[in-house]
């Protein structure tokens, strides 16, 4: 399992903050990937802000933002002191590359549905989207994360996707290949924010927040052991693997969320020693 943690760097400080620089140490990375979840960690009492977002800070200082797929640098954060100074910062954003992925099989109707299905599907995704918005003060995403189920990486997060030919969205996840009925576990505690077993693109789905805007998707599960409230901790068995909803086989698609920004699970945990196709 690896932990997550924010890398070490001094902010630019302001002129009102200067002579008392030895004293601010928040840490924040100098430059993050795209497709990153960045844990820092500022004194308690203070706020933060990236861009014009307010950000949640903790009790312990905790405080964490998501770096989209197609983000392009600087993000500018600020740490606003309780003692009236303030911090900037210009965060560095490193590019990576997105290679294409063929994925043949999948029920045409999935591909290019009818109006009447694409209705539907809108219908589901605002109930998934709504699920997303929470901002609790759980920091359940700060004590690690481990993989949900073993298996072969099938797909991944950002890769450009063309189903049954047909060039659709990039992948929003990881697509992790494992028999049908495999036990899929919560990979950090959670709480279950959303729990259906038949929307029309992703079949079984769970939804699990881990704090802070953070949650975790489980896509196309056979099986769904949890109930929307339910409160789940790192390593408890939620569901089993499927293949339901636009699938051609049975496998866990593993997502994650900051909010609305989708960011990669594979830069959270230890990846399989046998992965050689690398990002």
């Amino acid at each position: 399992m690896k932990r997550l943690a924010a890398l070490a760097a001094p902010f630019l400080l302001s002129a009102a903050a200067a002579a008392a620089a030895s004293d601010r140490a928040s840490e924040v990375p100098e430059s993050v990937p795209q497709g990153a979840l960045v844990v820092a960690r500022t004194e308690p009492g203070n706020t933060v802000t990236l861009g014009e977002r307010p950000l949640r800070v903790s009790d312990d200082g905790r405080f964490v933002f998501g770096v989209g797929r197609d983000q392009t640098g600087p993000l500018r954060l600020t740490v606003h002191w309780f003692d009236g100074a303030t911090e900037t910062v210009n965060i560095a954003v490193a590019p990576r590359e997105w290679p294409l992925e063929r994925v043949d099989g999948v029920p045409p109707e999935t591909v290019e549905p009818p109006p009447e299905i694409a209705a539907r599907i809108a219908r589901e995704q605002t109930l998934v989207a709504a699920a997303r918005t929470l901002d609790d003060p759980r920091t359940d995403f700060a004590h690690g994360f481990t993989w949900p189920v073993e298996g072969r990486i099938s797909g991944r997060f950002g890769h450009q996707r063309v189903y049954n030919g047909v060039p659709k969205s990039p992948h929003s996840g990881l697509d992790i290949a494992a028999p049908e009925g495999t036990p899929v576990k919560a990979p950090a505690a959670g709480i279950v924010t959303f729990a259906a077993p038949d929307l029309y693109l992703t079949g079984g789905t769970v939804l699990l927040d881990h704090g802070h805007g953070v949650s975790s998707n489980f896509l196309h599960l056979s099986r769904i052991d949890v109930h929307v409230g339910q409160r789940v901790e790192q390593g408890q068995v939620i569901g089993a693997v499927g293949a339901t909803g636009r699938a051609s086989g049975p496998h866990l698609h593993w997502g994650m969320n900051w909010f609305e920004v989708r960011v990669d699970p594979l830069r959270l945990v230890t990846p399989p020693q046998d992965d050689v196709a690398g990002d």
